[in-house]
């Protein structure tokens, strides 16, 4: 697993918070794993030198999200990209309480352990919250980040006018058509289930999830891990209050995807409006895989972002 990538450039791409990988072989980064404490060990590639930058992947995928950066981004930066927690070729215990929370304390703990300093973060989807956890519990770590449309979930109960009534209305719907039967369907070890159930919410389409190619099914299922331990005994998307944004110092670059889901549309507004400071950035033609649509517009926005911020 240490000498592949995973990624999938082509193809169905199908998921809010993941994208679905493959595997190719490349040369270039070194593939390396780091004991960040109680029992946690994360693999992490890592290429170029210079002020560290971290790549975050979202849920259901894994460190190979970022290969088509980690090249470009190392002719000017120390790159690492790394696989959460519980995310291949990752094989950590599970413990209570997982959530996007624990994953930013990792995040610190990585940065920390290697002894990276200040260093800047590009997150996507699940990733991304990971980060903007990361901006609100260890803001000393950070000299800039770039968010690609994080699922603050509870942030839609606390949307400015005129969206309240609908971040409200999106929010119960997420919860009851998608957390609630996702959390039964793991709870009760039916990964296929449970992962079909966010499939098919996701795409608006409950035949989603069956109609995906058997193997591609079967490579999204290896890397829903992190929800098996999740589901039953953690939070998928814990509590984040528009105070905790308004607090944050960290300068943040928000990349927005045009066509994405609805109410990632409108976190991602909401958070515009509360980081004092923030940018948001909307590719109009995108969906929620801006970085995929425009893999060279949205390195030279970050690059630009990061020469902006350079303290």
């Amino acid at each position: 697993m240490l000498g592949n990538w995973s990624a999938r450039l082509g193809g169905i791409v199908l998921a809010l918070l993941f994208s679905v990988p493959g595997n190719a072989e490349v040369s270039g980064p070194a593939f390396k794993t780091v004991a960040i404490g109680n029992g946690v060990t994360l693999h992490y590639a890592e290429q170029g030198t210079g002020v560290p930058v971290i790549f975050v992947h979202g849920s259901l995928s894994n460190y190979g999200y970022w290969k088509p950066q980690v090249g470009p981004f190392a002719e000017h930066y120390r790159v690492i990209a790394y696989s959460r927690r519980y995310n291949r070729p990752n094989d950590n215990p599970p413990v209570t309480g997982y959530s996007a929370v624990t994953d930013s304390d990792d995040l610190a703990a990585l940065i920390q352990t290697l002894h990276l300093g200040r260093v800047y973060i590009v997150g996507h989807s699940y990733g991304a919250l990971t980060a903007l956890f990361l901006e609100i519990r260890h803001p000393e770590l950070l000299r800039a980040v770039v968010l690609a449309e994080p699922p603050a979930v509870p942030l839609l109960q606390h949307l400015s006018a005129p969206n309240a009534a609908k971040g409200e209305a999106m929010f119960a719907d997420i919860q009851n058509k998608m957390v609630a039967p996702m959390k039964v369907a793991f709870s009760a070890g039916h990964s296929d289930e449970g992962v079909g159930i966010f499939i098919d919410y996701v795409m608006a389409n409950p035949k989603a999830w069956e109609k995906m190619p058997a193997g591609d099914r079967t490579d999204t299922l290896q890397d829903a891990k992190e929800w098996n331990v999740m589901m039953p005994h953690g939070t998928l998307f814990p509590n984040i209050s528009p105070d905790q944004v308004r607090a944050i110092r960290v300068p943040t670059l928000a990349m927005t995807g045009g066509k994405s889901y609805p109410f990632l549309l409108l976190i991602d507004d909401e958070l515009a409006k509360l980081i004092p400071g923030g940018r948001n950035f909307i590719f109009p033609d995108a969906g929620h895989q801006m970085w995929y649509k425009h893999p060279d517009e949205c390195r030279a926005l970050t690059e630009q972002f990061f020469r902006d911020h350079t303290r």
